[in-house]
């Protein structure tokens, strides 16, 4: 396992478009270095499309260029499917993401956890617990030491509330949050100022302990969004989203771990996340 991060790290979600042709893992992990940022979350968005030889590969590139990795499980996870063939899919999708990223050297596993397909929250919320603790379940059988992450999810058609993933934090052990900050302002239409985002925070340390602070994960870019909560990612400079009082939050708690961001500019905002956030 990987020294524990003493600092806020800041990175891309997935390779930047300033990654030259063929625009590998490796080329962009070396990208990355070479402008100073120094993480990346390795995007599984459709399917695990890397194979054990070539994650401990990448591995030994981020070793050697000093850039810390996580990843991003592949979007077709619910959870909270009715179809038991479904539910088994979507855990398997969740076990090879983890399977990889412990190869990769890689301690998170970030991923969407489920839609509430017209059910109550409550009873949602139970199901979700009890599938996500049999995949970790798994893991821990498999030795695997990977955390899983759900994240903040910006429609309200989806599970994942603030509230939802301190509780699965709380009840399954091995888990803890993704705080897609964007995503969370466009679901609630607030949650935009310095005072909200320390609450936020704080109620992360009240909830799950200052070590939670220390092993942060964030998600960052601008957001357009509507009565039914996110509808596309923006770049920073281009949206509503108040990142200077979101890092001076972050680093007012003294906050360690990675902000990743994912906005449609991938270097250039993570640049300005990472220079706006040390000039503060």
């Amino acid at each position: 396992m990987a020294a524990p991060l003493t600092r806020l790290l800041f990175g891309t979600g997935g390779v930047p478009e300033t990654v030259p042709p063929p625009r590998t893992t490796e080329g962009a992990i070396e990208r990355l270095r070479q402008v100073g940022l120094g993480a990346m979350e390795v995007e599984f968005v459709r399917r695990v499309a890397m194979g054990p030889a070539a994650a401990r590969a990448v591995a030994r590139v981020a070793d050697k260029a000093g850039v810390r990795l996580s990843v991003h499980a592949p979007y077709a996870v619910n959870l909270n499917a009715k179809e038991p063939e479904k539910v088994r899919a979507s855990q398997d999708r969740l076990l090879l993401a983890a399977r990889i990223a412990h190869l990769l050297g890689a301690e998170t596993v970030n991923f969407h956890p489920a839609f509430y397909l017209n059910g109550d929250p409550r009873q949602v919320y139970q199901v979700v617990k009890v599938r996500l603790q049999e995949v970790v379940r798994q893991l821990r059988q498999d030795r695997i030491s990977v955390r899983l992450r759900p994240e903040i999810m910006g429609k309200h058609s989806q599970f994942g509330t603030f509230e939802e993933l301190l509780s699965l934090a709380q009840d399954v052990e091995g888990v803890l949050p993704t705080l897609d900050v964007a995503h969370w302002h466009a679901r609630t239409g607030r949650v935009n100022s310095y005072d909200e985002f320390e609450d936020m925070l704080r109620q992360v340390e009240r909830r799950l302990g200052r070590a939670a602070l220390d092993d942060m994960h964030f998600h960052c870019s601008g957001i357009k969004y509507s009565k039914a909560g996110e509808l596309s990612h923006l770049k920073l400079k281009e949206s509503d989203f108040n990142y200077v009082d979101f890092l001076r939050a972050v680093k007012a708690l003294e906050v360690k771990g990675m902000v990743i961001c994912e906005s449609p500019d991938l270097e250039g905002d993570a640049l300005l996340l990472q220079q706006t956030y040390l000039e503060l």
